[in-house]
């Protein structure tokens, strides 16, 4: 029988959790909103010029984000917003400077994902980059040309910070490809300053006169979304707070009962599966112990077999019968409650006894309208990007939690 005792006392915990995340992201987006709205126009001079983003990774979280970044950009989720070229380099490829030296040409952008963690393997590779010509962008001190650090706040909160970030770089980099006027060439000062021959090429000088406005508008759509994802955090933490302790308490003793859990998702929730198992396969902060965890995103050949030969319905249904057992837990991320794959993976789970937690967006979907999860966390947006945002921070609370 659950021990109610110990779920009560995780509700500080989740109090305190909650008000670290309302501190930290409107205070780093203020700083850095001017910033982030001249970095969205030099890469959207990058991939007007023929460019690529490059998103490098080496440790188990650090390839969730570089996985996660590229897949927005090469598969934009907003109607009209062009795909852009972008892939991820991780540990399964070899090394980092490795890769790059194969892979990257002058004009691409090249940014990195655990700097800190990687006993300088992602500094090697952004210097290679930088001599090479490339945009260098990095979230610790690695000799990126762009250096976007958020504040000390714990390494989860960190990184919820991190994907915020790409992601609204990713939305905005789009606005200038509504001015194509300011995007041609790589040196914004000779793009932008007609110098001396401003009396032959009037529209020259005229450009500088439309990028501050555009960058002001930018700017404020930086901090607007920012004040959302805060927001929204909010939401989904305390809306779902007796459902996150709740899950945390069954989901630690099916892992003190030899249980493991098993977590899948489509897209960019696929990519937050990754981030889900990498974290509790490792230890945590606060004296969190490894546990085990299976990631059905994981393996390619696995999921191209089962849709070739069955269809993508049943990718992860086919992946919980041949792992699921009677203590194993199930978590299930999707943005809009309805994937169906997702529904046929909680349906398998069900009839297994697995336990199943479910993080969804929108009003839930059919996942929390037809009760599909014995556990679902919504977090009510229509913004895929911000869903996705607040479920890193659902699931980083439940690790914590866990223990």
């Amino acid at each position: 029988m659950r021990d109610h005792s110990a779920s009560a006392s995780l509700s500080p915990r989740l109090d305190e959790l909650t008000d670290q995340r309302s501190l930290a992201g409107p205070r780093f987006f203020e700083s850095e909103s001017d910033r982030l709205a001249r970095l969205c126009h030099r890469m959207a001079e990058r991939f007007a010029g023929g460019g690529r983003l490059i998103a490098l990774g080496r440790s188990p979280q650090a390839r969730s984000d570089a996985r996660h970044v590229a897949v927005e950009f090469v598969h934009p989720v907003i109607v009209g917003k062009r795909a852009l070229p972008a892939l991820a380099l991780t540990s399964e490829g070899g090394s980092l400077e490795a890769q790059v030296a194969l892979l990257a040409r002058a004009q691409d952008i090249v940014i990195a994902f655990g700097a800190r963690e990687d006993g300088g393997e992602a500094r090697r590779a952004l210097a290679l980059a930088r001599d090479r010509g490339c945009l260098t962008i990095a979230f610790a001190p690695a000799g990126a040309e762009w250096e976007l650090e958020p504040p000390s706040a714990g390494a989860a909160i960190v990184q919820e910070l991190v994907e915020t970030l790409y992601h609204v770089l990713w939305e905005l980099v789009h606005v200038f490809f509504e001015h194509r006027g300011l995007l041609e060439g790589r040196d914004e000062r000779r793009v932008h300053d007609a110098g001396a021959s401003s009396f032959l090429y009037p529209f020259l000088a005229e450009r500088e006169d439309r990028l501050e406005p555009v960058l002001e508008d930018v700017r404020r759509s930086v901090l607007l979304k920012s004040e959302e994802i805060a927001r929204l955090r909010e939401q989904t933490l305390g809306e779902n707070r007796e459902v996150l302790i709740a899950a945390a308490g069954e989901l630690r003793e099916r892992f003190e009962r030899g249980g493991r859990l098993l977590a899948l998702g489509n897209g960019g929730s696929a990519t937050d599966a990754m981030d889900v198992v990498a974290d509790f396969r490792a230890p945590w902060p606060h004296g969190g112990v490894p546990r085990p965890a299976i990631d059905l995103t994981e393996d390619p050949a696995i999921i191209t077999a089962i849709a070739n030969d069955i269809g993508t319905d049943a990718i992860f249904s086919r992946q919980v019968i041949a792992y699921g057992m009677d203590d194993d837990a199930l978590l299930a991320l999707s943005t809009s409650g309805n994937s169906s794959n997702v529904i046929e993976a909680l349906a398998e789970a069900r009839r297994r006894g697995l336990f199943t937690i479910a993080m969804v967006g929108y009003d839930g979907g059919r996942v929390a309208s037809e009760e599909l999860a014995d556990h679902v966390v919504v977090t009510r947006s229509e913004h895929i990007p911000r869903i996705q945002e607040a479920q890193a921070s659902a699931y980083h609370v439940l690790r914590e939690l866990v223990g």
